[in-house]
């Protein structure tokens, strides 16, 4: 299978699994709002088990699995006694870390949070007793879904998340059937089956994810039992190479901690201006808003930038396993080419969008909140999406040390920077402002990342590469600037515009401004003779004829 087919049909998976996730936080955000305590005591929650997911993806099992499964093809059984024993002693690990995470709900969600008071306190422990048992299944999922990787069955892992979106949304119409929408009340007494129904569904969702990988592995001919003789199996350089991940896995975690602490804090600054009505209350961003926000962030990035990597990732391992280096640097500039063409348009084009966009999903007055977030969230995504694919490379050439210096090196300058702002910045403006410390510190983080790579494998034609960055961003930002025409000519960005005047409109504003900018984009793109878009327009001629 071409990389190309395995990046669309990875992509296609994507888009639909970000459609359903737009739509479910849609309907979450309708059924316990956006700014309400119980929105950000369920995100708090929720995000425990996120957290540490987000950095098993991104790290420990890229770094470990797919390049150890490939080098365990040429033993006798075809690798299968390798990746049981691989696979039971990450499952055990997982079902031990989720045992002692779940324990310790009270102790997590007091160290995330900061300034809560003892009731919101105690609802965001109770839906994190639901909801930190996603910890085994995301691990599972992962575990999964890498090998099928390895193994160049692509598809099921990116398009397992449908049905756990699925399982969530039919979870939410149950809550509004039963409850109704809490959130319209900001002092909303949660009960225990409100809990239930609410963070039980979100994790049944989880577990569905994963345990439907079982159903591909056996179409392509793997079955897992699992395998507790793992002396003489050569885990030890799978281990090895973990240790350096799993360093970085703390250094990232008390990163995130220290993010949603300080975010936490505009919850009691939001509750102290409770005489100045709902509307003004809804202005403060805090961890839903920035949890929303980063879901919005993460749809370029995972429709283009994970669908290429991971169709990547399993090439790069093969050649840097044969010392291939010149196919490796062509695989690299071949992949970063087609990412930044793709994350350079979201970037312009969500910005542009921010307010209309937030309004799709904030049906109170939180737009404002929201989409001051997302524009300084997307001011990183091309750098973020960019180190993302390094790292990959790094896990490919089996070496796991350069990502954990550069990566370190970005959270000191992270955490740096948020304590600053928590220092100066006013409580209204806290999260936004600590969301463009985090662009800031992705780009150095990226820039640090392409420095090593060239000092470890030699120059990647860089001069080529930045000249083609200039190009695709030049272009995006033109696209971006007239398409801006759209909702300022409908009302600009008022309350009762078209644009924000209800999530509908701001919906249909969205589409009109996208499609007007991706032909600008496209157009100029073709002019000046970018290979990625005529490469891209030749398939879809192809398609057509078919």
């Amino acid at each position: 299978m071409s990389v190309a087919r395995s990046s669309l049909i990875m992509a296609s998976g994507t888009i639909v699994s970000r459609i359903l996730g737009l739509a479910r936080t849609v309907m979450l955000a309708g059924a316990i709002g956006v700014a309400t305590n119980g929105a950000d005591a369920f995100a708090v929650a929720n995000q425990l088990p996120n957290n540490v997911y987000a950095i098993i993806v991104g790290g420990l099992l890229n770094a470990v699995l797919v390049p150890q499964i490939v080098r365990a093809k040429v033993h006798k059984d075809g690798g299968k006694g390798y990746i049981d024993g691989l696979l039971t002693v990450i499952i055990t690990a997982f079902a031990l870390i989720t045992l002692v995470a779940t324990l310790l709900a009270p102790v997590l969600v007091r160290i995330y949070t900061s300034g809560w008071d003892e009731s919101t306190l105690a609802l965001a422990i109770a839906f994190a007793y639901w909801c930190l048992p996603q910890l085994f299944f995301y691990g599972l999922y992962s575990i999964l879904g890498e090998v099928l990787n390895a193994r160049s069955s692509f598809g099921p892992f990116m398009w397992a998340p449908v049905l756990n979106n699925l399982v969530a949304i039919v979870g939410l119409g149950v809550f509004v059937w039963m409850f109704g929408p809490v959130g319209l009340n900001l002092n909303h007494q949660w009960t225990e089956p409100q809990v239930l129904v609410l963070a039980g569904t979100a994790t049944l969702g989880v577990a569905a994810q994963a345990l439907v990988l079982f159903f591909f592995w056996k179409r392509i001919g793997l079955r897992f039992t699992f395998n507790f003789k793992w002396k003489g199996l050569g885990l030890r350089p799978a281990l090895k190479a973990a240790s350096w991940t799993l360093a970085m896995l703390v250094i990232t975690q008390i990163g995130g901690l220290i993010q949603t602490n300080i975010m936490s804090t505009t919850l009691s600054a939001r509750e102290s201006i409770v005489g100045d009505g709902w509307e003004s209350q809804q202005r403060f961003a805090s961890v839903a808003v920035a949890g929303i926000a980063w879901l919005i962030f993460m749809i370029p990035h995972s429709v283009g930038t994970v669908s290429i990597a991971t169709a990547y990732f399993t090439k790069m391992s093969e050649h840097a396993h044969a010392k291939k280096f010149d196919l490796l640097k062509t695989d690299i500039v071949k992949a970063l080419r087609s990412i930044l063409v793709i994350s350079a348009f979201a970037t312009s084009i969500m910005i542009v969008l921010s307010y209309p966009i937030s309004r799709v999903f904030a049906a109170d007055g939180s737009v404002s909140a929201l989409g001051n977030v997302l524009i300084a969230m997307m001011v990183g995504l091309i750098p973020f999406s960019v180190n993302f694919m390094l790292q990959r490379v790094f896990y490919a050439l089996e070496d796991t040390r350069s990502p954990f210096i550069f990566t370190t090196i970005q959270i000191v300058i992270f955490v740096i920077g948020a304590y600053v702002c928590a220092a100066i910045v006013p409580a209204i403006a806290l999260v936004s402002a600590i969301s463009l410390v985090m662009s800031l510190s992705f780009t150095i983080q990226s820039v640090l990342a392409y420095l090593l790579l060239t000092k470890r494998i030699g120059s990647l034609s860089g001069g080529r590469l930045g000249r083609y960055s200039l190009q695709v961003i030049g272009a995006a930002g033109v696209s971006g600037f007239l398409a801006a025409a759209i909702p300022f000519v409908s009302g600009g960005l008022a309350v009762v515009s078209f644009s924000l005047a209800s999530g509908l409109t701001a919906l249909i504003a969205c589409l009109a401004v996208t499609a007007l900018g991706g032909a600008i984009y496209v157009g100029l793109l073709w002019l000046a003779k970018n290979a990625e878009v005529r490469s891209a327009l030749s398939s879809v001629q192809g398609i057509l004829r078919r």
